[in-house]
């Protein structure tokens, strides 16, 4: 008798092949996601489309959007202010693990589409829509962010990405550009410099042009919310943060809620260059790609609470949190914030970062942010034991302990031998 055919649950299984009646597309304004719009019309006759903005912090990107986003055939438009949830809940989760990618990618981008995806599902549910949309190209990362975003989510709404479908025929930026000039729509760009940015509160990033080439230096001139070096101020400026389990709660003594403490860090740091990256990285669907990356604040943020884990983290915990935190800044960076193993990770980040509390003074120069003094009242750093004076310490322990702690070089040494 074959074995019985395992039952796979209706709402495990997400719908393929059916046609969408109703669009919730993740809308920036900008030209990927402006030339979807009128797109969409013409691929799927009859549908409706709900043009999805998220404040993120993007300066004044969003001014208009909603006359845009209608010009180019939204039926409705929704935006929502989601600048603290993204601070607090996603930016703060982020600095408490100190997760970078690659060393220097501080995560700007990856951090913010699984907001985006989240918020645009709520919108799907609230307006019946039964799919969801997205401008990433079949070639960058956040095809996959927002995808796994809305298969954890809502599996059963449709997903709709045109760059991967066989009948989209705007398979380069000079293209859509022309598309959009078709369909006036008014556009930034234009095909002598085309920059593909993303901004938010945490970040802005660059990619294109003279960027896209390896021996070439990106010029100063891509740079929007930050100085170059050269042009920072010949004085150096102190800023003190301080934080309570993990969190910057203060800046120079003046509380601030998430978004603003973040927005007035960009301020003071754009103003001395302070959070540049160039950095050519691997991207999660196989190719390298190069990119610019400027993120005062969050460099910042980032120098002032390594300096408090260094006071107050004992030795093993902060070893192993280091640890913990490239395969942290992996799952973020592979749009996996939903993973069961994120979440894990996650309590045991806030967990350690519970005696990470106290003031870090960091002194800001010549795009440097460099942790100068740190104070607080869970710090594990003994002045006694520190100083070379010997007065308290026995100083014949330490014998018996490089003993037992070489016992095992010695033998195999003495046993087996090996190479001078």
């Amino acid at each position: 008798m074959p074995p019985a055919k395992k039952k796979t649950s209706r709402s495990a299984r997400a719908p393929k092949d059916r046609v969408p009646r109703k669009i919730v597309l993740a809308y920036s304004g900008g030209l990927d996601t402006s030339v979807i719009l009128p797109w969409l019309k013409s691929r799927y006759p009859g549908v409706k489309l709900v043009a999805f903005a998220a404040e993120l912090g993007q300066g004044d990107e969003l001014t208009g959007i909603e006359k845009k986003a209608r010009a180019s055939g939204a039926d409705e438009v929704v935006v929502k202010d989601l600048r603290r949830e993204f601070a607090e809940s996603f930016c703060f989760p982020l600095l408490r693990a100190h997760a970078t990618y690659e060393d220097d990618y501080l995560l700007g981008t990856s951090i913010a589409r699984p907001l985006i995806a989240r918020h645009q599902v709520l919108v799907a549910h609230k307006t019946g829509a039964d799919a969801v949309a997205h401008g990433a190209t079949g070639k960058g990362n956040d095809q996959v962010r927002f995808e796994l975003t809305y298969k954890a989510l809502a599996p059963r709404l449709v997903i709709v990405s045109p760059w991967k479908d066989p009948q989209f025929e705007l398979t380069s930026r000079e293209a859509a550009v022309d598309y959009a000039r078709a369909h006036r729509i008014p556009i930034a760009n234009t095909k002598k410099k085309i920059y593909s940015r993303d901004r938010n509160l945490w970040h802005l990033s660059h990619e294109g042009a003279e960027i896209e080439d390896p021996a070439e230096e990106p010029r100063d001139d891509c740079l929007q919310i930050s100085v170059p070096p050269s042009k920072a101020p010949d004085r150096p400026k102190y800023v003190e943060v301080d934080f309570r389990e993990g969190n910057p709660v203060a800046v120079d003594g003046k509380r601030m809620k998430g978004h603003d403490l973040i927005a007035h860090l960009n301020r003071i740091g754009g103003r001395h260059a302070i959070g540049q990256t160039v950095l050519v990285e691997n991207r999660l669907v196989g190719m390298k790609s190069r990119g610019v990356y400027e993120t005062p604040g969050g460099t910042i943020l980032y120098e002032a609470h390594k300096a408090l884990e260094h006071l107050c983290l004992e030795r093993d915990l902060y070893h192993c949190k280091q640890q913990m935190a490239l395969r942290y800044a992996e799952l973020v960076y592979y749009g996996q914030w939903y993973h069961p193993l994120r979440d894990a990770l996650q309590a045991f980040v806030d967990r350690a970062s519970r005696v990470v509390t106290g003031r870090a003074r960091v002194k800001l120069y010549k795009g440097r942010a460099l942790a100068v003094s740190t104070t607080s009242p869970r710090s594990l750093y003994d002045t006694k034991l520190a100083s070379f004076a010997m007065d308290d310490y026995d100083v014949t322990a330490a014998r018996g302990f490089i003993d037992l702690f070489g016992l095992p070089m010695q033998v195999s040494r003495m046993k087996q031998g090996g190479d001078e």
